[in-house]
């Protein structure tokens, strides 16, 4: 008998780059995914995707959903709680709600809380992979990779590293980060879903020498991930720059140490230099854009156009806690308003703003041939969705009459209501974190 299980519902995924492919987006009205040992086996309509294991077990999702899981590319684990700090620019921000927060993942407990919290916050939202900044503290950095590891999730993270102008409590001498962090990196990169990502916090916090420090630990191990901030706010770029007068911009101080390229994700990018860009993208440097996080703390907006006709690779961050929530899909929707008022007058479409929270972000992470889409030989990370009958999404799915319109009405209303299952390599994560 058959070990495949085949999904029927109407399907949504982009297996190619929705500002470069017209065709983009792959949509089945009744639509199957078929999968066995945790991997897709076809993708397409239901009739010619059953025909090819009709032994298969259908589970039944009409009238509803199946998208890849979402991919969020910046996010900041100690800062749970202090979601909805309105009000401030981001130094402000930083100093009086920010730190005082994360100085308080010194306490394991209090961290490995934490770390449940944001793993069943992340799967309630349809993300099953995300570019995380840890802590400033090993343990509890470690417990959020313990918490991802026993629920499923794909997580790339670190140990966040500063030495200078925080919370003294939050600086690390730089030979005291090299330890904790190789150790992290023994723990857990390469283990299970998990995987190592170097965490300068940003220039402003990180002395010449703890550069280095993340210099070294990305040319001794194999396959780590880079993250930190760019260009978020004016003040800071102008900070940045004094402290760094050798630097002919932002982006220089990472290059210099080698912290850029392939597998980097620089969060935000508000205020970039023409050079920037271009540097950027020869060297295929992915930017993090979050716009919920940009409006809130009053950043700016962000120059995607820019950013994609200098061939800058871009993905989707949610930025908690300086954003307003764990929503990737709400990231995408509040990216088409900000583009919307731009000068320009920036108008996605609803094939772009599923290719931003999915695809591009497994792209970003290097892990494209691994998740991002439905297409065959990928793992099985998919979420179904099913709008609550009497809801807005509900009476605007049932009056849509074509698929770009139903899809653009599940990225501007779906919330976490409406997410009803979430499978990581075939298997639902859901249960385990979200009781019934």
């Amino acid at each position: 008998m058959s070990a495949s299980e085949l999904l029927r519902a109407t399907i949504f995924h982009t297996p190619a780059d929705a500002f470069s492919t017209p065709d983009a987006l792959h949509a089945h009205a009744d639509g199957g995914v078929l999968i066995r040992d945790g991997r897709i086996v076809a993708t397409g309509d239901y009739g010619s995707v059953r025909a090819l294991d009709r032994d298969a077990v259908t589970t039944d999702w009409r009238g509803g959903f199946v998208i890849p899981g979402l991919i969020d590319t910046h996010i900041h684990f100690p800062q749970v709680r202090i979601i909805g700090h309105l009000g401030g620019s981001l130094l402000d921000w930083l100093e009086s709600t920010a730190l005082p927060e994360e100085a308080r993942m010194s306490d394991v407990a209090y961290a490995l809380q934490t770390a449940r919290a944001f793993v069943r916050l992340l799967v309630s939202h349809g993300t099953t992979t995300a570019l995380v900044f840890g802590a400033h503290y090993a343990s509890a950095t470690a417990a959020l990779f313990e918490e991802a590891a026993a629920r499923g999730l794909r997580v790339v993270s670190g140990l966040v590293l500063s030495d200078r102008r925080l919370r003294p409590e939050l600086h690390q001498p730089p030979e005291a980060a090299y330890r904790d962090a190789t150790e992290l990196i023994a723990r857990f990169h390469g283990k299970r879903r998990l995987l190592y990502a170097v965490t300068p916090r940003f220039a402003l916090s990180t002395s010449e020498a703890m550069l280095e420090v993340c210099q070294t630990l990305r040319r001794e191990h194999d396959g780590l991930r880079v993250q930190s901030h760019l260009n978020e706010n004016v003040d800071e770029v102008a900070e940045v720059r004094r402290l760094f007068p050798w630097a002919a911009d932002y982006m220089g101080i990472y290059e210099r140490y080698g912290l850029d390229g392939s597998g980097a994700v620089m969060a935000h990018d508000v205020w970039p230099t023409d050079a920037e860009l271009e540097r950027m993208a020869a060297r295929k440097t992915t930017v993090a854009h979050c716009p919920c996080s940009n409006a809130a703390l009053g950043s700016g907006i962000f120059p995607l156009r820019r950013h994609l006709s200098a061939g800058v690779r871009v993905a989707l961050g949610t930025d908690v806690g300086g954003g307003t929530g764990f929503g990737m899909l709400k990231e995408a929707l509040q990216a088409y308003l900000m583009q919307r008022v731009t000068p320009d007058g920036f108008c996605l479409n609803a094939s772009q703003l599923l290719y931003l929270a999915t695809r591009a972000g497994a792209e970003a992470l290097r892990l494209d041939g691994e998740i991002g889409d439905l297409q065959a030989g990928k793992a099985a990370d998919v979420v179904y969705l099913r709008p609550e009958p009497g809801t807005a999404l509900a009476a605007a799915v049932q009056a849509s009459d074509d698929l770009s319109t139903t899809l653009a009405a599940l990225i501007t209303l779906g919330d976490p209501g409406c997410i009803r299952d979430v499978r990581v390599e075939g298997v639902s994560v859901v249960p385990a974190v979200v009781p019934s």
